[in-house]
């Protein structure tokens, strides 16, 4: 198929009066050429009352050369019902869709213009959250239903000239097969004019991990569970909140759960402000630092921005620029030979290449590598090719007092400073971070803002931690000593390829003679450990690495006697 623009088939559902074409189509079809049914003088085969389905329309220079029809679960009848009983089937029908009248003119075949037509029947269904799909294939051009990915279930119909066979598959096992062809259905996307009311691809959610809520269950129906299960795929503090912080929530729960907080967070912005010594109009709070990166990014960029990041980082921002802003992403790469290590100037000279947003996440995740608050001013100062950089510093507490670039970013003309205080003050459940920047840098993002969008439980408890900083200090200083210890433990096991990061958590490479890692992640949840493959999180990093969250001393132990077993 050619590239053309004006030759691109065009792709979409069919209107009213596209219809007696589709059934013109079908007459000159399986009437006219296959025989399937008898032709008439009306030269049209019209659908039985009793099957209700929308038409997907393939046009190429604006002629109808096919179309595909898909039956809802609401239909009084599926069109296979005319060959064969549901209770003849071997699986529920709830929430199933049928596939049905795969059509594609005689003059037009051979330019995949069926596989087109089937992808766009099966995003019509995911689209709606249909769990299963149903059809009566045509058995002279099965393949373009296999090679969606469903499956045969071995029942056979003849009508007229015309030998069917029922195929089919659960939705969910369709997308995973779409997943592994991904650069097969992206060269179809740059061939077809979408027309669809959904986008091409069904989008695509950022991975965090979490999956230690599997064990726990996301009902909440027993939270004892949580004492089994150790939850480290994710960076979640090992401490509690400091006793003030709890002690301001739980006096007045009742109120505190019911009670409307304050609109714009304004008493927080003062805590923020006066403890980093900045003024109050260059903090604008947020429900998480995740609300504040969409918020910004999706404002602030557009498809022909030009974004660098680091190679491996914080797998949000990856995500957010190429799948849904879907901007221009150049990767800046920490080489494994070199320890993961940020060459500064090979950045500085890098950074003079004009971007509109650079992300520096320090400490990194997963490395849990710092750069020292004086070595990173002295890069943004001298550059001067970025017309905003956001530094990341969720874990900076970790590397020691006076590292943030806070004060920095207030007086600074492009740099923006985003914490979160999930991590360090143990307040993940509540979600609350904020940015520090110059006040022109916030003005527009203050207006997007929604009124309420910090909780009062969130605002009370991130107010009083930031008044907490003795408490906190002290666990940060156990943090380092537990890391300390857990690596000591990781060495004793044959893992040597540990990365010396600062944070909460350590990442490590799998000695070569090592289970693979899924397989190693597999055998710890059986046992209640959850830990995160990272692989994921950088272009070069390979499928040795693994993330292992830093507990309290107790859960350490178990831990790695749990991993240890997993790796024997």
């Amino acid at each position: 198929m050619k590239n053309n623009h004006n030759d691109k088939l065009s792709i979409s559902v069919a209107s009213l009066r596209d219809i007696d074409s589709v059934y013109s189509l079908r007459h000159e079809v399986y009437a006219d050429e296959l025989g399937q049914y008898e032709k008439n003088k009306t030269k049209s085969l019209i659908d039985n009352d009793q099957v209700k389905s929308t038409y997907i329309l393939a046009h190429q220079n604006k002629k109808l050369v096919g179309f595909v029809g898909v039956t809802s679960p609401d239909s009084p009848k599926f069109s296979f019902e005319s060959s064969l009983l549901k209770t003849e089937l071997s699986f529920g029908l709830d929430n199933t869709f049928e596939i049905r009248a795969l059509t594609v003119k005689q003059s037009s075949r051979g330019e995949k213009i069926a596989n087109f037509l089937m992808y766009s029947a099966f995003r019509w269904i995911q689209s709606r959250g249909g769990k299963r799909i149903i059809s009566m294939g045509r058995i002279d051009v099965l393949d373009i239903y296999l090679k969606l990915g469903m499956q045969k279930y071995n029942k056979n119909f003849q009508a007229g000239e015309v030998a069917y066979e029922l195929i089919g598959a659960k939705v969910s096992d369709i997308s995973s097969h779409i997943t592994s062809i991904d650069s097969q259905i992206k060269k179809m996307e740059a061939m077809v004019d979408w027309k669809m009311n959904f986008s091409f691809y069904q989008p695509s959610e950022c991975y965090h991990g979490g999956a230690f809520f599997d064990a726990i269950g996301d009902r909440f129906d027993d939270l004892s569970r949580i004492r089994t299960v150790i939850n480290a795929d994710v960076l979640d503090a090992w401490y509690d909140p400091a006793p003030e912080v709890q002690k301001m929530i739980t006096n007045e729960l009742p109120w505190t759960i019911k009670t409307s907080p304050p609109t714009r967070a304004e008493g927080l912005i003062k805590v923020i402000a006066e403890k980093r010594n900045v003024s109050n109009n260059s903090i604008l709070p947020g429900a998480g630092s995740s609300d504040l990166i969409f918020l910004a990014f999706c404002h602030w960029l557009k498809p022909a921005s030009k974004v660098l990041i680091l190679d491996p980082t914080y797998g949000e921002y990856s995500h957010i620029f190429e799948k849904i802003i879907k901007c221009r992403v150049e990767r800046f790469e920490l080489k494994r030979e070199e320890g993961y290590k940020i060459n500064l100037d090979s950045l500085a000279i890098k950074l003079d290449q004009k971007f509109d947003l650079f992300i520096w996440v320090n400490p990194n995740s997963p490395t849990g590598l710092h750069v020292k608050r004086e070595d990173v001013e002295n890069i943004l100062k001298k550059q001067s090719g970025c017309k905003r950089i956001w530094i990341d510093e969720t874990y900076i507490e970790y590397a020691g007092k006076g590292q943030s670039l806070e004060s920095f970013a207030a007086h600074s003309s492009n740099t923006i400073v985003c914490k979160s205080m999930s991590k360090v003050y143990a307040l993940s459940g509540l979600r609350s971070a904020y940015l520090c920047a110059s006040p022109h840098q916030l003005e527009d993002l203050k207006v997007l803002t929604p009124p309420w969008s910090i909780s009062l439980p969130a605002q009370i408890a991130a107010t009083y931690a930031l008044q907490s900083n003795s408490y906190y200090f002290e666990k940060y200083q156990e943090t380092h000593d537990l890391r300390e210890g857990l690596v000591a433990k990781l060495k004793d096991i044959g893992i040597d390829e540990i990365i010396p990061g600062v944070a909460n958590f350590i990442m490590f490479h799998l000695p070569t003679d090592f289970k693979s890692v899924s397989s190693i992640i597999s055998e710890c949840r059986k046992k209640g450990l959850f830990l995160r493959d990272v692989s994921g999180m950088g272009t070069s990093i390979g499928k040795s690495a693994m993330r292992m969250a830093v507990k309290d001393d107790a859960t350490n132990k178990r831990m790695i006697e749990i991993f240890k077993a997993a790796v024997n």
